[in-house]
């Protein structure tokens, strides 16, 4: 891209009252930004209210400033850092098919993505994995686990790089992606010369070595609040599916899961303990007509890409309920008693007859084989593993 074409693209992203749906009536009906501010107040106002058509011919202050730093951060790493435009071929076509795909996508990243046909490849196997910013430790290892077996049978996973299970879902991906392939995609709701949360920073490098950090807001964007529910629709919009892995009830996830659900694509939620309120979004998903899904089979099957996953991946991946036990404890009995919900001492007690020394010390110790972990309150819950 051109400075002068990118100028004018900037130009048009930061006119006031001119939202992505306006920028595409104008698109159409004149071409190419710069071509749009070619035009007339008069023929402007045929598409557009006079006040907007009068902006449209004023320049944004901010303009040059943003046009310096963005062509700067383009020319820091050309082979990494990108704009893409509605018409560049290396735009997602599927992002098309949504009501308002933005206007521009700035993307960071691996450098191979550009060479093999943009992300439009790449959203053809890709599936989101969203959910609690403050999980429970099963719901972070459930995020892991899934996004590793995923990642392993060839899906590209799709978050938000936001703390907790979006944070774990990539850390799963990079882990499981083999090398050479797009092992994840975050699209976040900042400019991309910061990293938000900071606690990230690591994970966005890792990230832009073996995937890509998408955004539609331009450089120097803060963490605005209102940001990051419009970015969701990004996240579903470049998936086959969506993947929710805890949720509470008025948990953004849900945001993600309803516009993946518009847009038809598949929703996936995997279910928790009925005393969970991070399970409780999860569950009115799966009433709503999400699919339940306990392993990666699960997933793979209902997108019809099964045949990429071996056992072992099944099993890496597996959710277990009830009195299952896959994990060859049957033999302990304080596991047994601990079951599959958060427990307090209290009840531990009354369930073992152990006093509280000897019932401290076993819990201590299947702690640190990590069988257990401890949740606020004074609670403890079993641990899945892989």
């Amino acid at each position: 891209m051109e400075r002068e074409e990118l100028s004018a693209w900037l130009r048009l992203q930061l006119s006031p009252g001119v939202g992505d749906a306006t920028a595409r009536k104008l698109l159409v009906a004149f071409g190419l930004p710069a071509t749009i501010f070619q035009q007339s107040e008069a023929a402007l106002s045929q598409v557009v209210s006079q006040p907007l058509a009068q902006g449209l011919l004023r320049e944004p202050a901010e303009l040059a400033t943003l046009l310096d730093t963005t062509w700067a951060w383009l020319q820091a790493k050309p082979q990494e850092h990108r704009v893409l435009t509605l018409g560049d071929p290396a735009y997602p076509q599927c992002l098309l098919h949504m009501e308002d795909p933005p206007l521009l996508l700035y993307a960071m990243g691996a450098a191979e993505v550009w060479q093999h046909n943009g992300l439009n490849a790449v959203a053809q196997r890709s599936i989101a994995i969203v959910g609690s910013r403050n999980p429970t430790p099963q719901g972070a290892a459930n995020a892991q686990q899934f996004a590793q077996a995923l990642a392993e049978a060839g899906l590209t996973i799709v978050s938000g790089m936001a703390l907790g299970v979006d944070g774990a879902a990539h850390q799963g991906a990079l882990d499981g992606a083999a090398v050479g392939t797009l092992a994840t995609i975050a699209i976040v709701g900042t400019g991309l010369d910061r990293v938000y949360p900071r606690q990230h920073r690591d994970l966005a490098h890792r990230i832009c070595q073996q995937g890509v950090i998408l955004s539609e807001y331009p450089l120097g964007t803060p963490p605005l609040s209102a940001n990051f529910p419009r970015r969701n629709r990004i996240i579903s919009g470049l998936s086959l599916g969506t993947l929710v892995v805890e949720a509470a009830l008025q948990s953004g996830s849900l945001i993600t899961a309803r516009l993946a659900s518009e847009q038809g694509k598949d929703v996936f939620a995997i279910p928790g303990s009925i005393h969970s309120t991070q399970a409780r979004g999860c569950h009115a998903l799966i009433k709503q007509g999400a699919k339940l899904v306990e392993s990666a089979q699960d997933v793979l099957e209902e997108l019809q890409l099964a045949p990429g996953i071996t056992p072992d991946l099944i099993a890496a991946c597996a959710y277990q309920t009830g009195a299952e036990d896959a994990f060859n404890t049957q033999s302990n009995a304080l596991l047994e008693a601990l079951g599959f919900d958060p427990v307090g001492l209290d009840a531990l007690q009354a369930r073992t007859g152990l006093d509280t020394p000897t019932l401290q010390a076993q819990l201590m110790a299947l702690e640190l084989q990590g069988e257990l972990c401890r949740l606020t309150g004074g609670l403890f819950q079993r641990m899945a593993k892989a």
